[in-house]
């Protein structure tokens, strides 16, 4: 157990937040997590604080990282709103400056390209789709790679095909330089982003995962 360990998670209300939150609980963790609306969270936990807020003020991250060891981030675009992932993580990798935290485990799509990646036909198929349909977003999850790869932290992008809302969970596949299957399994998903709090083996990498 590790009671004594709190992590910061952000996106607890999306897709694949519910799951990171009941995976973290599992491992005994504490949490603190940051949402707009609190009537929205409705996990109920004494080892949790929900910490209202916006992931674009900067107040409000650094707030959420107090006591924090770590930083998680599921966080998605809200439809109709401008792009916010590139603006979130530069305020959040400021606060973990400020606050002396250094781990930081955050997702994005298959679309993101990094240095050295050998994408089969299928992923650059996908990703072409996206960034025809999603092209602003697509650009600020790019930026949002651009400011990690240039900051001290020791982070680890997780890059996903489409996620499958389930509580089942099997083997996975792992691959840095494309992504291994068409979908990955929510429950799947929150282990390995929990896992990555204590396995070193992709710091400061962009691992593509699949569900089996």
């Amino acid at each position: 157990m590790k009671q004594n360990q709190t992590i910061a998670v952000l996106g607890a209300t999306g897709k694949s937040g519910k799951y990171l939150v009941d995976q973290l609980l599992k491992q005994g963790y504490a949490i603190r997590v940051l949402v707009r609306d609190p009537a929205k969270f409705t996990t109920i936990n004494s080892r949790i604080e929900v910490i209202q807020g916006d992931a674009r003020d900067y107040t409000a991250i650094y707030r959420l990282l107090e006591k924090c060891e770590a930083v998680i981030s599921t966080l998605g675009q809200r439809k109709g709103e401008p792009p916010v992932l590139s603006q979130a993580t530069t305020h959040i990798v400021q606060a973990m400056c400020e606050r002396n935290i250094n781990r930081y485990i955050v997702v994005t799509g298959l679309s993101i390209d990094i240095p050295g990646d050998r994408k089969s036909f299928r992923t650059k198929f996908w990703s072409r789709i996206m960034k025809w349909f999603f092209g602003s977003v697509i650009a600020d999850k790019q930026k949002e790679f651009s400011v990690l790869a240039t900051s001290w932290l020791r982070w680890t992008l997780v890059r996903l095909p489409m996620i499958e809302r389930t509580e089942e969970t099997g083997a996975i596949a792992i691959d840095l330089y494309d992504c291994p299957g068409k979908k990955i399994r929510a429950t799947d998903l929150a282990v390995f982003l929990v896992q990555q709090l204590s396995d070193n083996r992709f710091i400061q990498k962009a691992p593509f995962i699949a569900s089996i």
